[in-house]
């Protein structure tokens, strides 16, 4: 007679079953960090498939043919990237040619600086040392290097295009499949639907509110004077996809560039002004309506954000959250047996069954 599984399980010991697990997990790790460069479009391709996928489906139930609301989605996904990366390209190049009238502002900066560290008894060859690898090439050298990162995540036109129409023509499969094995495999069809669902739900709430931002956010700092109002107010955009520090990184470069150019009262200004809208909208309002579909607390969240950054490099800090979520499907939810860590993650619709009597 065959022992059943828990028995079997019981058979090893429990500190070797972590190890194994554990030592899975760096292979797996490794693979992604290897094939980040594949890993990362392709979900990134996933990602905007499931979003653009209700285009397809309103046309289709409006009488169109399905090969046509495939292109469409399509066409909305291939205008929406390319719109961005020009958008980038071009503010990042005005704002390349600025920054050298700024230099004397820099100059300036740097000597009141080495100023207040002297009157600390800071020794000058320590203050020089510490100054020194301060320059507006330097600066923008690295402004010219995030762009080019970002404008090559966008502009990964001819993978993530193609991955994209593949998608779009095989998801019909892919759901018809799923509707077959429903009664057989109800837990992952379950737990599918709420990655696709959840995943959804948060990518339209980022996009509305980083949109919200960032128009926010460029009018303001025109208003205001600070020069390449634009490329920030996308920065702002962007980084609204990165949990927890993405305000800070959209935060950073106006507030030097305020600094240098109206000085200390405008550089406080422009940070006072953003923490109140990004703070207000971001922390308060955007958790709020995302709220049970992503399922993931604030701890997990930034442990994720560290972790798929590791992996995946930038792309994987904007897709952190759903990565994580995908994760979690595989998982926690496909199991009834591991459902109940889903309540450890900060997902508040999972039930804990009673304990036996």
């Amino acid at each position: 007679m065959t022992p059943p599984i828990d028995q079997k399980r019981e058979a090893i010991p429990r500190g070797a079953l972590i190890l194994v697990v554990l030592a899975a997990g760096c292979v797996v790790a490794i693979s992604l960090k290897l094939a980040a460069g594949i890993v990362a479009p392709t979900f990134l391709a996933l990602v905007l498939t499931i979003v653009a996928s209700p285009v397809r489906d309103l046309l289709t139930r409006h009488g169109a043919p399905r090969w046509l609301g495939t292109l469409v989605a399509a066409l909305v996904i291939y205008l929406g990237m390319f719109t961005l990366a020009f958008l980038i390209v071009v503010s990042g190049a005005e704002v390349a040619g600025i920054l050298p009238q700024y230099a004397s502002s820099l100059d300036s900066l740097l000597d009141s600086v080495k100023a207040w560290l002297a009157g600390l008894n800071i020794q000058p060859e320590q203050v020089s040392a510490l100054t020194s690898s301060i320059d507006l090439g330097n600066v923008g050298a690295l402004i010219t290097s995030v762009l080019g990162s970002l404008v090559s995540v966008v502009t990964s036109v001819l993978f993530v295009l193609a991955v994209v129409l593949f998608m779009f023509v095989d998801s019909r499969q892919f759901i018809e499949h799923l509707g077959k094995i429903t009664q057989e495999r109800p837990a992952f069809v379950t737990a599918m639907s709420r990655f696709t669902h959840g995943t959804r739900r948060y990518l339209v709430v980022t996009t509305v509110f980083g949109a919200i931002v960032s128009v926010l956010d460029t009018l303001f700092l025109w208003f205001v004077g600070v020069p390449g109002a634009l490329l920030w107010g996308l920065l702002a955009f962007v980084t609204n996809y990165i949990p927890n520090i993405g305000f800070f990184i959209g935060l950073l470069p106006p507030a030097i560039l305020a600094l240098l150019s109206g000085g200390w009262g405008l550089f406080f200004e422009v940070v006072i002004v953003y923490i109140v809208l990004n703070a207000v909208i971001q922390s308060i309002i955007q958790p709020k309506l995302v709220g049970d579909a992503v399922g993931l607390s604030a701890t997990v969240t930034f442990l994720s954000l560290l972790v798929w950054a590791l992996l995946l490099g930038g792309l994987g800090a904007v897709l952190a959250v759903p990565l994580t979520l995908l994760v979690k499907a595989l998982l926690v939810d496909v199991d009834p047996r591991t459902r109940w860590m889903g309540g450890l993650l900060g997902d508040r619709s999972t039930t804990v069954p009673p304990a036996p009597s």
